[in-house]
């Protein structure tokens, strides 16, 4: 078991094929593949049973906070998972997180595994106040990239954005429900510092703007909270 701490700024878009093809051909030469550039990111979000945290969230406030338990590929008992906090004031994102095995978390969320870093204790803490349990899984395929010339500028394509509120364990595997009907990719953009004139001139070029898009929040909307108003 490991902590990992860290902080940056992340603006989302949402990108047709089109739009994805022709920005990495004007931007490719100013980028490398990064060592997870193919990988399918899995994960389970944590809510209590009214989901408080995501209507939260929601509602823009200048502090929010999401509970997820995450893997690179569909894990197996010995796996190592990420378990974090992943939070934002005033657009600054931030993340604490441990890797633990995956049968060491479910031993944690049986009653079976004890605390023992201060990364778990908070992510305890939280977890407890809050009456907080799984509700969604949600899993999609990534391409990142960082800069040849900042390696704190990573920008990431998520395709195939798929979920499901029933079988919440990251070893059952990628299927659910797709939320795009399309092709369309959420692109994110990673940095410590401003974009560099080439990237600003790309998405300027191409007509490309930031949005306000949550998986986990754009799901809810989507499929939780359309099932309760039916």
């Amino acid at each position: 078991m490991y902590n990992n701490i860290f902080n940056r700024v992340e603006q989302k878009y949402i990108l047709d094929k089109n739009q994805k093809n022709e920005l990495l051909k004007r931007i490719r030469k100013y980028l490398k593949k990064d060592k997870y550039f193919d990988s399918i990111i899995c994960n389970v979000y944590f809510d209590d049973s009214n989901f408080r945290l995501i209507i939260n969230s929601l509602e823009k406030p200048l502090y929010k906070d999401k509970i997820r338990v995450r893997s690179y590929g569909v894990p197996n008992m010995d796996s190592y998972v990420f378990f974090e906090i992943k939070n934002k004031y005033k657009g600054i994102v931030g993340k604490r997180r441990i890797s633990i095995k995956l049968k060491d978390f479910y031993n944690y969320i049986d009653g079976k595994l004890e605390p023992d870093s201060q990364i778990m204790k908070e992510l305890d803490y939280l977890v407890k106040f809050y009456n907080l349990v799984p509700v969604m899984y949600i899993s999609y395929h990534r391409h990142s990239y960082e800069s040849k010339d900042d390696e704190n500028l990573r920008i990431t394509f998520d395709n195939n954005l798929t979920s499901r509120n029933y079988d919440l364990r990251l070893e059952k595997g990628n299927y659910g429900e797709k939320y795009f009907e399309n092709e369309e990719s959420i692109m994110e953009i990673k940095t410590l510092m401003g974009y560099p004139m080439w990237l600003v001139k790309a998405l300027s070029e191409l007509a490309i703007y930031p949005v306000s898009f949550s998986k986990f929040g754009s799901i809810y909307n989507k499929e939780i909270k359309e099932r309760n108003v039916c």
